[in-house]
């Protein structure tokens, strides 16, 4: 493939971390985005020994007028953008009736509307090169509920709608858009939330960022357009 270059959100941790090192180690130039800049800083060193560009950008995903031109300067950045790994997101456990509207609205504004935007602000620039590959990173909480998790997954159902929408919507221009929608994941958001898991049964971070570089490295004929992916032990 030609110029190989991706935009990664919650790219400090988990997921985006390792997918941000998967890519790097095999030729992309990253740009990360998380809101702790020094998680980022470390994190763009590290690629940087690695013999890649990267390129840090702190920014809270809850600040949703930021995103669109933000991305539109990562591209001018860049020169360029082949690929959108959303990966941002949060969650709050509690039953519907006891969740607050605020923790409502943030949960919808990072898991789903971060990521809307994000595809709005990237979108003209992987026209203008007729192709691209966005990923978003939904969960199979995108495709079951759970109790307790009910903002959590009203947000992933709707993340996996935004993807199915835009797939249809994007293939006339050559973007080719995937839902990947992993079960439990052995991530830092385990430690935010009083969830009783057996982590080690859990799917690795590394195992899904290899993934997402397998989605995009796909042979530009074909598209993963909906990817389940379970950790074999059965863990969610």
């Amino acid at each position: 493939m030609g110029d190989k270059r991706a935009i990664i959100t919650g790219a400090s941790r988990g997921i985006g971390r390792y997918t941000a090192l998967e890519l790097a180690r095999h030729g992309w130039e990253v740009a990360l985005i998380a809101r702790s800049e020094p998680e980022l800083l470390g994190l763009a060193a590290e690629i940087t020994a690695l013999g890649q560009r990267a390129h840090p950008y702190p920014q809270d995903l809850s600040a949703l007028t930021e995103l669109v031109p933000l991305m539109r300067r990562i591209a001018e950045d860049m020169g360029g953008c082949e690929v959108l790994v959303n990966n941002a997101g949060i969650a709050h456990l509690a039953n519907l009736a006891d969740t607050p509207l605020a923790v409502w609205q943030q949960i919808l504004a990072v898991n789903v509307t971060a990521a809307f935007q994000c595809i709005q602000g990237i979108l003209p620039t992987m026209r203008a090169a007729q192709g691209g590959t966005i990923v978003n990173v939904v969960s199979i909480a995108g495709q079951q509920v759970f109790p307790q998790w009910g903002a959590y997954c009203v947000s992933k159902y709707g993340l996996l709608a935004l993807s199915q929408t835009l797939a249809q919507e994007e293939r006339p221009y050559g973007i080719r858009v995937c839902a990947l929608c992993p079960g439990a994941v052995d991530t830092p958001i385990w430690d935010t939330v009083p969830a009783n898991f057996d982590r080690a049964g859990m799917l690795s971070a590394q195992t899904v960022a290899q993934t997402i570089r397998q989605i995009i490295e796909l042979p530009a004929a074909a598209s993963i357009e909906t990817l389940t992916l379970m950790p074999q032990a059965g863990v969610l």
